[in-house]
């Protein structure tokens, strides 16, 4: 949903765990954009998203469910969480179960809340059916204004919580905020279940933004967030792990794994994390040609290095003789900083080699070359001649090759000449595609 029209405020949706906050978050964006599973507390990162109606476009922030009553890590931190995108919101959204009415963890958010001082509407959810209504009155007590009873699994009122949420932003909305520019460098961070991606994340931005715990797969959402270093800007995609046996891909892992697979799509460079402390092992490759087939520019980071026995020769080796795309890799510790500067510097090199054009005449000059250098394949004495050809799209870079026969290049040669043109253009690590054409 990207278009001309800035940003008019930002709205945090904060609630006890399991209240409906994330149907209700897919029926106002008009995505299923947020995990939504029968187990309580499963969004547990926040995760922001654009929302737009009556053309004005805001931001909604969807917190993790605010449980202050449960004592474990993993819930103060949501709760943390909720706190930061209330402190960040220009209104907020309190949604509460109406049916299950008001609970002590209800009106401990409400205090929450009332002492942020902050526009706040109150959302009786689950009133599935419009005689309900009356269930919405007893919110009155939470002191923070006429309850709006909604269904956010069946629409009942979403439109007039809206119109509402528009109303509101247009008296307390803050400064627009400037889109994205086109040079905005996409980044989705890879790996195997507690590889280490949130520390990663959580190294690069300087601030505890995501949840890291010692539970594997915690991230179950992808989270974009922006950085900005010097005069580049950076979209970090943080995502759930990558587990590739079926019988693990069920439930909230398996739409956990989709959205994976949705951030590498749309993201320009990929970071595969690999577990140093481990080595490297299968699943790590399998995640690596995740971020081929996206047409993901890649670097491999071996993370935790400070608690590694790996050699880096061993590694190197390795993956050269794997991994089609020849990338790079740099070794990084979440924990001591080591590598992070020089991980950014590798992504910036990286990015500018994705988005590269290559000059026609240059291009040509080259596949003269392959021709002088290796002699082309042939079939019933007839010889494959690469006639002539051009770059026709970057990010990532695709060329067409005109040719007398297609059907004469073999899987070998059309390798050869991918590896040739990666050495030539300096494009390891980037995905280069070659369409060889009949000349008409």
């Amino acid at each position: 949903m990207e278009g001309d029209t800035p940003l008019v405020g930002t709205v945090a949706i904060v609630g006890f765990p399991n209240v409906g906050k994330s149907t209700l978050v897919n029926r106002l964006t008009g995505t299923r954009a947020a995990v939504v599973h029968e187990a309580s507390g499963v969004t547990r990162d926040r995760k922001e998203l654009v929302c737009e109606w009556r053309n004005t476009r805001f931001l909604l922030i969807d917190t993790g469910g605010v449980d202050i009553a449960d004592v474990s890590p993993m819930t103060r931190s949501i709760a943390v969480q909720a706190r930061e995108a209330v402190q960040e919101a220009d209104v907020v959204l309190f949604v509460v179960d109406a049916q299950a009415g008001v609970t002590p963890g209800d009106e401990e958010v409400a205090q929450i809340l009332r002492e942020a001082h902050k526009p706040v509407l109150v959302l009786a959810n689950k009133i599935d059916d419009p005689t309900h209504e009356t269930l919405a009155l007893e919110l009155h007590r939470l002191g923070l204004g006429d309850p709006i009873p909604i269904s956010g699994l069946h629409g009942h009122g979403t439109g007039d919580l809206l119109d509402e949420i528009v109303d509101q932003l247009e008296v307390h909305g803050g400064p627009a905020r400037p889109e994205l520019p086109d040079e905005a460098i996409r980044v989705a961070i890879l790996g195997r279940p507690n590889v280490g991606k949130s520390s990663l994340l959580n190294k690069l931005l300087g601030r505890e933004r995501v949840i890291v715990s010692e539970i594997p797969g915690t991230t179950r959402d992808s989270i974009d967030t922006v950085l900005q270093r010097g005069d580049r800007t950076f979209v970090l995609v943080d995502t759930a792990g990558l587990r590739r046996k079926r019988r693990h891909r069920q439930g909230i892992e398996y739409y956990s794994e989709l959205r994976a697979l949705e951030a590498a799509e749309r993201a320009d460079v990929a970071l595969v994390l690999i577990d140093a402390s481990m080595g490297i092992v299968d699943q790590d490759l399998a995640v690596a040609d995740v971020a081929r087939k996206a047409d993901c520019s890649t670097l491999i980071v071996l993370s935790k290095w400070d608690i590694s026995e790996v050699k880096i020769e061993e590694v190197r080796g390795h993956l050269r003789r794997r991994l089609r795309q020849r990338p790079a890799f740099l070794a990084v510790s979440a924990k001591t900083g080591r590598g992070v500067e020089r991980l950014l510097d590798a992504i910036e090199e990286l990015f500018d080699r994705h988005v590269a054009h290559v000059p026609t005449p240059v291009f040509n000059n080259a596949l003269e070359e392959l021709r002088q250098k290796r002699q082309p394949p042939a079939r019933n004495g007839k010889r494959l001649n690469m006639l002539y050809g051009a770059q026709i799209r970057t990010r990532p870079p695709r060329f067409r090759i005109f040719v007398n026969d297609p059907g004469i290049v073999t899987r070998d040669y059309g390798y050869w000449v991918e590896n040739e043109l990666r050495d030539r253009f300096g494009l390891d690590g980037v995905p280069v595609s070659i369409d060889f054409i009949r000349r008409s």
